[in-house]
């Protein structure tokens, strides 16, 4: 399952991110893993989410984006959901361009069972028709 916690800045997407993954360690059975771009919420979250600052990899595009998603599986076959703040600072494109990104996690987290929340910035008004599918 991919769900998208959609606004524009200031709306409190990052909240509602952090108290979504802070809940899921009492209602998930295996791990919970929280991406963000940098490290100024890392003290935010209950020490039992794996905080990972993907800001320091250089993933700076939706398919390298998508091969470290794919490595944090492969080593770890325990991940029941993934957290990504800041997804669109992390691949550092516009949302217009993540169609592809977004039907390839599609099929990832159905064949790892694995759910991915992320945390994009864009104007509802405007959002492509792919990724409306995705809103909570």
């Amino acid at each position: 399952m991919i769900q998208v916690i959609h606004g524009k800045k200031g709306s409190g997407k990052t909240k509602k991110i952090l108290d979504m993954a802070n809940a899921a360690i009492k209602e998930q059975k295996g791990d919970v893993i929280f991406l963000d771009d940098d490290n100024r919420y890392m003290f935010d979250l209950r020490h039992e989410v794996r905080f990972v600052n993907a800001g320091e990899y250089g993933s700076d595009s939706p398919e390298m984006f998508f091969g470290f998603l794919c490595g944090m599986l492969a080593q770890n076959f325990d991940i029941t959901v993934i957290f990504v703040d800041a997804f669109l600072k992390l691949v550092k494109t516009d949302v217009e361009k993540t169609q592809e990104f977004f039907a390839r996690l599609e099929k990832l987290s159905e064949k790892h069972n694995v759910d991915f929340i992320l945390s994009v910035n864009c104007d509802d008004a405007v959002a492509p028709e792919f990724i409306q599918k995705y809103f909570i």
